[in-house]
């Protein structure tokens, strides 16, 4: 269940789309965060550059005292904060994620900086609710998390000492996002409509179900197939006709088995 930072059900209603600010299409997901502190101070960052939505992924302490201190004058997006039991539903409505690192990882989506990711998020959220996600401060985010991002972005730091805060890696992709808002070459040109995260998780889900039961998928012996395929998926940013197209496919093979 999600809920908002005082406490109260979050309302599971449709997605609502601003159509004249894209800035306020966009979320910024801080996932298990360990330090209140932080949060307060990624509330901060994230007002002073004009955004406001702020979800949280099973925080360890929120509400709290630190986190109300560090945000100083943005306690109002503290209060409207949302909190998540999984990252899956921290991201309901949106047509794109982006995961943060400053690691390498195997089967890495396309690694954009800061400000090249900024812009497609901004271009995105012209339309779309989109997300930029943070995960926790020492462990980053879990294999089953990335999993769920489509592109990831770094800050080209000092090879040396790459180490960035929490909050002040908030504050960096704020301003990259607030430039890119103000750039007349952030515009969305898609003609067709993307799909949602969640439809595309739905469909891989299908997939790893039909390729089980025709006998192309072993689970007991997965090797890379699934993350692979997962990449794939995400590197294709799908749109809602062609993921009905491949669900389509996908029940004519179920059915032709029965």
């Amino acid at each position: 269940m999600s809920t908002s930072g005082a406490g109260a059900p979050r309302s599971e209603g449709r997605i609502v789309v601003n159509n004249t600010d894209p800035l306020k299409n966009i979320r910024v997901v801080l996932t298990r965060p360990s330090h209140p502190g932080n949060i307060g101070a990624s509330a901060r960052a994230l007002k002073t550059m004009g955004l406001r939505t702020l979800h949280l992924v099973n925080p360890r302490h929120f509400p709290h005292p630190d986190a109300d201190a560090r945000a100083s004058g943005a306690r109002d997006v503290l209060q409207d904060a949302q909190v998540h039991e999984s990252l899956a539903a921290a991201l309901g409505g949106c047509v794109l994620a982006v995961g943060t690192s400053s690691r390498h990882r195997e089967l890495q989506h396309d690694l954009k900086s800061a400000r090249d990711a900024a812009r497609e998020l901004l271009a995105a959220a012209a339309t779309h609710q989109v997300a930029l996600v943070f995960g926790n401060e020492t462990t980053g985010l879990t294999s089953v998390e990335a999993g769920l991002c489509q592109l990831w972005a770094c800050i080209p730091a000092n090879p040396d000492y790459a180490s960035l805060n929490l909050a002040a890696a908030v504050q960096v992709f704020a301003y990259e996002l607030r430039m890119a808002c103000e750039s007349d070459v952030v515009r969305n040109d898609a003609e067709f409509e993307p799909a949602t995260l969640a439809d595309v998780e739905r469909l891989y889900e299908h997939f790893g179900q039909t390729m089980t039961a025709t006998g192309f998928h072993d689970p007991a012996h997965p090797k890379r197939l699934m993350p692979r395929l997962r990449r794939l998926l995400a590197r294709a940013r799908l749109e809602t006709e062609e993921v009905n197209i491949l669900r389509g496919f996908l029940n004519s093979v179920d059915k032709s088995r029965r």
